[in-house]
């Protein structure tokens, strides 16, 4: 007959292991909603570009290139898959869009434009929400990543598969210091 000092540690344990599983479960469901959000403002900054684009191109009808990076950048930011790809094809992106609003200091009646200041305000908008999407997925993964390594979280996350997250980090290029040269 089981005594009931053994069904009070059993009963225990599984309150222990539901409490923890549920936990750790909670958070890997925060980070999936944190990558979610990303995602959608980087779907709100590829949907905005193809009217940046038109808007532009009837004023620099010679800034081709300029305007075939952005697309090219647009493209592979939609194609990209994970994390690591997703932040390379973003910071690539981000850099064609410098090029592009750099050109548009050459276009006085472009600058003024009401369709691209608009388009213009939206992106940067779009850029803060970006940054900060970046920041909350950032957080999460970091509470993510620290649950399942303290103990005794630690010894169930092997058991049920929980495994450490990616960071959204910056790329090399975008460490560096930006030069402006007048």
């Amino acid at each position: 007959m089981v005594s009931t000092t053994t069904i009070i540690i059993i009963a225990a344990v599984v309150v222990i292991i539901w409490f923890i599983y549920n936990s750790v479960v909670r958070s890997k469901n925060r980070v999936e909603n944190a990558w979610a959000q990303i995602d959608v403002q980087l779907k709100r900054r590829t949907d905005l570009i193809p009217n940046l684009i038109e808007t532009v191109k009837g004023y620099a009808k010679h800034e081709k290139s300029v305007l075939q990076g952005v697309t090219e950048a647009r493209t592979q930011l939609m194609k990209a898959d994970g994390v690591k790809e997703k932040a390379e094809a973003d910071n690539m992106l981000a850099g064609t869009l410098k090029s592009l609003f750099a050109v548009s200091e050459n276009y006085p009646d472009l600058k003024a434009n009401q369709n691209f200041l608009q388009l213009q305000e939206e992106l940067t908008g779009t850029e803060n929400k970006v940054s900060y999407a970046r920041q909350h997925y950032n957080d999460m993964v970091m509470n993510f990543n620290t649950k399942i390594e303290l103990f005794p979280n630690n010894l169930f996350a092997g058991l049920f598969n929980f495994k450490r997250r990616e960071m959204f980090e910056a790329t090399e290029a975008e460490r560096k210091n930006v030069s402006v040269k007048f």
